[in-house]
């Protein structure tokens, strides 16, 4: 070997390790991506963890591995589950106050999140709004469902009415998480499964596989929602969307066109409807003059 070939060869070298010194440098003060952060933190699933209080019985193996399935589904669910952990500031604000006003658990803003994303959807079946109430449930709860207003829309209202559920399921099952399978699969259904497999809780249960799933992706949403950083998603403050600031207006009366009581509030009817999504028409009728409270933002427009 040459001297000029063995030149070479240290140069390419020397050139190696600086460009491998730097990699390290930057890393040490650059955000790795998300992929990264789960990696490198591979001891994601809990040692521990409970609903509403109630602890999760992980020694059971198939509880654990039913946890684990929903875990590892949800954490890549990229764009899902970061969509849901931007809009939980601003959903939970709302929702948060209510739960706590009721005396339900705040891991049932959980049940929220797995039911819609936290945004108004419609099922298959006809469940609407954020909670997915049917809209014969909705009626039976005091919800407002006609061709021009549908209070399922309503954060407020349908959250209202989705603990007043939670709580009369309370006291049929006496404890929490029957209430939220119930949610899912309706308190008679669980009951006649609790009454035939003779057992009294949730994880004896041999159920569907969307019921049989339901409670442990509320779960796996908590644990993810709780520690992001862990499950790979290191979203910051100025990620999450804000809160919108509002003042409210009382309408007791029929309105022709909404684009123009828009308008006069200084917004315009896209606006109106994004921040009255129960309003389903372009007017609204009102013939009892029953006493309605508008949600006009102050920014953001």
């Amino acid at each position: 070997m040459n001297k000029k070939t063995t030149t070479i060869r240290k140069s390419i070298l020397l050139i190696g390790i600086v460009l491998i010194s730097g990699l390290f440098i930057f890393a040490s003060k650059l955000e790795l991506p998300s992929n990264w952060i789960a990696r490198f933190n591979p001891n994601y699933f809990p040692a521990k963890i409970d609903f509403a209080g109630e602890a999760v019985p992980l020694q059971i193996a198939d509880v654990q591995e039913r946890l684990d399935r929903e875990l590892l589904v949800n954490k890549h669910l990229n764009a899902s589950t970061l969509l849901i952990l931007k809009r939980a500031r601003r959903a939970f604000a709302v929702i948060e106050p209510i739960l706590k006003k009721n005396g339900v658990p705040d891991d049932f803003k959980y049940v929220a999140v797995i039911e819609s994303g936290l945004v108004n959807v419609i099922s298959p079946a006809g469940a609407r709004g954020v909670w997915q109430f049917m809209p014969d449930t909705a009626k039976e709860i005091g919800l407002e469902v006609n061709e021009n207003i549908d209070e399922r829309y309503h954060l407020e209202k349908a959250t209202e009415a989705a603990c007043a559920y939670f709580l009369k399921a309370k006291e049929k099952f006496g404890n929490w998480t029957l209430v939220a399978a119930a949610y899912n699969a309706g308190g008679t259904g669980i009951k006649k499964q609790l009454d035939s497999q003779k057992v009294s809780s949730y994880y004896d249960l041999l159920l569907n596989d969307e019921t049989s799933r339901y409670v442990f992706r509320i779960l796996a949403l908590k644990q993810i929602m709780q520690h992001p950083e862990q499950y790979g998603f290191p979203i910051t403050e100025e990620e999450q969307y804000k809160i919108v600031a509002t003042k409210k207006i009382a309408i007791d009366s029929s309105v022709t066109d909404l684009a123009n009581l828009a308008m006069q509030q200084g917004i315009n009817y896209k606006i109106l409807k994004i921040h009255n999504p129960w309003l389903r028409t372009t007017k609204m009728v009102n013939p009892t003059n029953k006493k309605y409270q508008l949600e006009i933002p102050l920014e953001g427009y």
